[in-house]
Parts: C-alpha cells; sequence; structure tokens
C-alpha cells in the first residue's frame, strides 16, 4: 500500500487469537421516532424492535454490508452525541452522492495531508484511508465516510472458523432438499446465494428462497419443489 498518512508497526504483545467481534454501538437518541425515520431512509436494514423493559421500544440498524450494528432506544437518552463513527466505503464519491440522495447532510470529500492536515477534495492519489467526508444524524451522533481500496497489514484477522463450520453445515442441510428437486447443478452457486443472505441477517427460510431465486434467474436451475 502506498500511502503517507498511516503508518503500522508489529511491534509489541503477541497479536491475540481468541475472537472478540465489535458488533454493536449504542447511540444516545432523545426523538427516537425521528432517529428511526433517518436511519430507514438511509437504507439501513431494520435487525429488530422490540420492547424489552416491555414499555420502551429500542431497535437495531446495520449498514449495508456492515458486521457491526448500532443501537437506541426511547426514553430520554442524555448522553452526550457520538462523533467520529467510520463508514468505510469502496468509493466516496458514490457512496457520498447516495447519502445525499436519502436526505443525509453530508459534507465535501476531503483528504488528510502530511504537514497540512485536513485539505479540501479527495486525495489525488487516491490513497487508501485518505479521503473523507461527514455527516451528523438528527441527534448530533457525527458520521465520517472513509474510502478504503487496501487494508493495512494483519487488519483483517483470523476468521471464526467455528461460525463459518456451522454456517456451512446449516447450510448443506437446506441445500439438501433443493438438491433432491433440482435438476444436476453446481452445489456451490446455491451455497453462495444462501450463505450470503443469511450473513445479511436474512432467516433460513428466507435465505432458501433467496438461493431458490438466484438459481432460477441467474443459473436457470429450478427446482420442483412440492
Amino acid at each position: 500500500m502506498s500511502s503517507t498518512t498511516t503508518t503500522s508497526t508489529s511491534a509489541g504483545p503477541e497479536v491475540g487469537t481468541v475472537p472478540a467481534r465489535f458488533e454493536v454501538t449504542r447511540l444516545p437518541v432523545v426523538d427516537f421516532d425521528r432517529a428511526k425515520a433517518f436511519y430507514q431512509r438511509l437504507g439501513w436494514r431494520l435487525d429488530i424492535e422490540f420492547k424489552p423493559d416491555g414499555e420502551h421500544r429500542a431497535l437495531q440498524f446495520t449498514p449495508p454490508g456492515s458486521p457491526a450494528s448500532i443501537q437506541f432506544a426511547e426514553g430520554g437518552a442524555t448522553g452526550t452525541p457520538l462523533e467520529g463513527m467510520i463508514l468505510v466505503v469502496d468509493d466516496i464519491e458514490v457512496a457520498r452522492r447516495d447519502l445525499i440522495e436519502r436526505g443525509a447532510d453530508v459534507s465535501e470529500v476531503w483528504h488528510l495531508e502530511l504537514g497540512k492536515g485536513q485539505v479540501s477534495g479527495r486525495d489525488p492519489e487516491r490513497r487508501s484511508y485518505a479521503s473523507r467526508a461527514s455527516f451528523s444524524d438528527p441527534e448530533g451522533n457525527g458520521w465520517q465516510l472513509q474510502e478504503v481500496t487496501e487494508r493495512l497489514p494483519g487488519r483483517v484477522g483470523l476468521s471464526d472458523v467455528s461460525g463459518l463450520a456451522k454456517l456451512l453445515r446449516e447450510t448443506a442441510e437446506h441445500h439438501g432438499s433443493f438438491e433432491a428437486a433440482a435438476p444436476p447443478h453446481e452445489w456451490w452457486d446455491w451455497y453462495a446465494a444462501y450463505m450470503d443472505a443469511r450473513e445479511r441477517g436474512i432467516t433460513q427460510g428466507e435465505a432458501s428462497a433467496v438461493a431458490d431465486r438466484y438459481m432460477a434467474e441467474v443459473k436457470h436451475v429450478v427446482a420442483s419443489r412440492a
């Protein structure tokens, strides 16, 4: 990776191997309905809405393609709004334009340069981690878009092998009924569609239907399910 704005080091304690996946950030929100409407307009997936205490509503949203989510609840949160939460994107101009079309007030793109700090415009060399833009939700919680095209060494660590094995087993079990009713096909095509759906939070039954549609519409393999 070519970049003058980032450094990395392998010095220090040995990298941990026990999985500890960061999955949720709690946002301080005063106007629950206003915050909910904002994140729905952004197109973030509403994972769940419920009443943990039987009275006040709480919910969880997940940005598209993100392994981490946000949660907030009604009831007059008094915490200071969070700042600097980062959304990693492949193309910052495309991501910025999409957010603006969805009603977010997004800043102009800027980038960081050594010795100068924040400079207007996208990084001229498209260096990874350099280009950014910012916006806030109606509650004042601040987000930054960050364009990442190449990861720092070691940034993507060990996979959750046990979790992957469990998902593969589940996929194989659900694929069995499709395989029994479908003409010969490449099993990995159905697997890929099913696993992608499950990792996006879709239920097992719905993921099977998604995989069936993919096979029919893209691979032209139709199962004659009873």
